[in-house]
């Protein structure tokens, strides 16, 4: 099999960088063991060269917004257009949104301020790939910008009252909001760091309580395998836990 791309466009905030793994150590934690990556820095200007020689790439979340004056973005904007159709894409929150931003929709800052905390998603549409079953999914979030208009060939697959769109599905890509690859305590450590500051406190209380119930990541972690075809999907009629 050939081995994912994760295209690493942000990275833990300082104060929590020597206590929690990287995103790309994450992802590979999500993909599983014997899973075969290449970590691309695309901030540094690293991307892919032939998106074919890959199985899938996946895009992370990052500080930056698709709409910052900052050179990396192009790029990776345009090796997304390239590469559709050439291998499979998987985008998760700012990932989510540059893919959007890539194939025609339209991403800002939401005047409904942070999305902090544990958020659950309605699921408004069904993929293939998408075992076990599930009418909804909570997962932890952590963001400003949201995809305000979504790509014309896009199918919304996921939404809330606070995020209509917060999971995009393409024959060839997939993309959610929320961040399958945080765990809970990194979550809530993100949310302390930006309490005050940026994130009010009454926020900030919900969303740690909120990330203190149970939550579906093993759930959206099996559609990202799924989806990547690092797991073959069931046989109709049977069961599919995780």
């Amino acid at each position: 099999m050939k081995p994912i791309a994760i295209l690493e466009t942000g990275k833990p905030p300082e104060a929590l960088k020597d206590v929690f793994d990287d995103y790309p150590a994450r992802f590979r934690a999500l993909l599983g063991e014997g899973v075969a990556t290449v970590r691309f820095d695309v901030q540094a200007g690293r991307l892919p060269g032939d998106p074919g020689e890959f199985q899938g790439a996946i895009v992370t979340g990052s500080a930056a917004g698709v709409y910052d004056d900052l050179p990396w973005i192009a790029p990776l904007v345009d090796w997304l257009r390239a590469a559709r159709g050439r291998t499979r894409l998987v985008g998760i929150c700012f990932g989510h949104q540059v893919m959007a931003h890539a194939f025609g929709g339209r991403v800002e800052k939401s005047d409904k301020g942070w999305g902090v905390g544990l958020h659950r998603y309605a699921v408004v549409g069904e993929e293939p790939w998408m075992f076990p079953r599930a009418a909804s999914i909570a997962i932890p979030v952590s963001h400003q910008d949201q995809v305000l208009v979504p790509p014309a060939d896009a199918r919304v697959i996921a939404a809330s009252e606070f995020t209509p769109f917060a999971g995009l599905a393409w024959d060839d890509a997939m993309s959610f909001q929320c961040h399958p690859e945080f765990q809970p305590d990194y979550a809530a450590a993100l949310v302390e760091s930006r309490r005050g500051h940026r994130i009010a406190d009454a926020l900030a209380d919900k969303a740690l309580a909120s990330l203190a119930k149970t939550n579906d990541r093993a759930v959206l972690t099996a559609w990202i395998r799924a989806f990547l075809m690092l797991t073959p999907p069931p046989v109709e009629g049977e069961g599919s836990g995780i």
